[in-house]
């Protein structure tokens, strides 16, 4: 699978998120979009939500049974989910194992 077309899953999983907020709190997503941490409009519980539904998605619609949550993810010195970019990096990293 190509970055591009990961790229784009996760995109709009995190637009989908980002619809169902308040008009007050949607931000701009794209490529930089903090996905945890400071500077995020996401709260947890939304980025977990949006977490399982990449997993369910991959396994689903592409036959790739990924697990963006184990100790592989939390270990990395970069965080898969600092934001959209790194995200983007580590499910193609997991997928091309």
């Amino acid at each position: 699978m190509e970055k591009k077309d990961i790229f784009e899953i996760v995109i709009n999983q995190v637009k989908e998120l980002n619809e169902t907020l308040p008009s007050e709190q949607q931000f701009e997503v794209k490529e930089e979009t903090i996905l945890f941490g400071n500077g995020s409009n996401i709260d947890s519980l939304s980025l977990v939500s949006v977490i399982v539904d990449l997993e369910m998605l991959f396994s689903d619609e592409y036959g790739h049974d990924i697990s963006l949550t184990d100790d592989r993810a939390m270990m990395r010195e970069i965080s898969p989910f600092d934001n959209i970019k790194n995200l983007v990096e580590y499910i193609e990293e997991i997928i091309n194992e």
